[in-house]
C-alpha cells in the first residue's frame, strides 16, 4: 500500500510509467524505420523469404550490360548493295546518324550515294535481253535500268533485343536486335539501254553488246521504308553494323520502247538495300550498371 501523503512512490510510479511510454516510443520509431530499410534494401533473409513465396520482382534476362546506349549519338558509315535489283549493280556509300533516347528506342537518319557506273554495271541478263530482241529483230527494245542515285531515309528505331553469345567459350560477343519503320526519298536514275552497234562478237569482248544513255533522266520518289539490323559491340564506344531495309514507292511501270502513245500505270517498286558499316558512339559510356 503506499502511503498517500508521502509523494514519493507517486513520484516514482508516473517517472516509470513515463520511462516505459518513452521506450515503446522509440521501439515504435526503430520498428518502423527498419521497416522502411527492409523494403528499400531487403535484408538477405527478406529476399530468400520472398524468393520462396514467389513474390520475388521479375530481373532482367541480361545482367551486367557490356553496352549503354541511352542519351548517345550514333555515327556509322557503311557501304551497301542492292541485290534485288536484276539488270544492274548497285553499290553506294552513305552513313546513318542516330539518337538514342533509350536503351529500346531511337531516331535515325540515313543518307546514301550511288555513282552510276554506266555499261560497267550492266548484268549479264541484261546483256541477254538486248541479244535476243536485237536477233529477233526487235530494233526498238530497251531494257529499263532504275539505279539508286541519292536515297534520304528517316525512321523511327526499336530495339526489343540484346544478347550475348559465348563463342566456343573464347569469348562473349554482346549484340543487339532492332527493327525500323518511316519514310524518305529516293533519286533514281532512270538509264536503259540498248544494242550497242558497234558491237562485234568476233572482238573478244572489246566492246559491250549494250549502250546506255550517259545523259538518262532522274527521278525523286516519296518512299516508306522498314527493316531490320543488328549491332555487335567491339568495345563501349564502337559496333560492326549489319541493315537491310526495303523502300516502297509508287512509279510508272517500265518501258521497253514499245508503248509509244500508251499512258504507262503505276506500280510498286521495292529496292532492298543491304549495308555493312562500323557505328561510333558518342559521348563516352557512363560505367555499366545491372539491370
Amino acid at each position: 500500500m503506499f502511503d498517500m501523503t508521502d509523494p514519493r512512490p507517486a513520484r516514482r510510479l508516473i517517472q516509470t510509467a513515463g520511462a516505459f511510454c518513452a521506450s515503446a516510443l522509440v521501439a515504435t520509431f526503430v520498428a518502423a524505420t527498419s521497416g522502411e530499410a527492409l523494403a528499400a534494401a531487403p535484408h538477405p533473409a527478406v529476399q530468400a523469404l520472398n524468393e520462396f513465396n514467389g513474390d520475388n520482382p521479375e530481373k532482367n534476362v541480361i545482367q551486367n550490360k557490356f553496352f549503354v546506349k541511352e542519351n548517345r549519338f550514333e555515327v556509322a558509315p557503311a557501304l551497301g548493295l542492292m541485290p534485288n535489283n536484276a539488270f544492274v549493280t548497285n553499290v553506294y556509300g552513305g552513313a546513318m546518324l542516330a539518337y538514342h533516347f533509350s536503351e529500346t528506342f531511337a531516331a535515325e537518319g540515313t543518307f546514301l550515294y550511288a555513282p552510276n557506273t554506266g555499261e560497267s554495271g550492266v548484268k549479264g541478263l541484261t546483256k541477254t535481253l538486248v541479244l535476243i530482241a536485237h536477233d529477233t529483230g526487235t530494233g526498238n527494245f530497251q531494257q529499263p535500268l532504275d539505279r539508286l542515285q541519292l536515297g534520304a531515309l528517316f525512321a523511327a528505331r526499336w530495339s526489343p533485343v540484346y544478347g550475348k553469345i559465348n563463342l566456343i567459350g573464347e569469348g562473349v560477343a554482346n549484340f543487339d536486335v532492332y527493327g525500323t519503320g518511316g519514310v524518305g526519298l529516293m533519286l533514281m536514275t532512270k538509264d536503259t539501254a540498248t544494242y550497242n552497234a558497234d558491237y562485234d562478237p568476233e572482238d573478244g569482248g572489246a566492246t559491250s553488246p549494250v549502250a546506255v544513255d550517259p545523259a538518262a533522266p532522274t527521278a525523286a520518289h516519296p518512299a516508306v521504308n522498314v527493316g531490320m539490323g543488328v549491332n555487335f559491340f567491339i568495345n563501349q564506344s564502337i559496333a560492326f553494323k549489319l541493315d537491310g531495309r526495303t523502300a516502297l514507292y509508287v512509279a510508272p511501270e517500265p518501258d521497253y520502247g514499245n508503248n509509244e502513245g500508251v499512258a504507262l500505270e503505276n506500280r510498286l517498286y521495292t529496292p532492298f538495300l543491304t549495308t555493312a558499316g562500323v557505328s561510333i558512339f558518342f559521348p563516352k559510356m557512363k560505367p555499366r550498371y545491372n539491370f
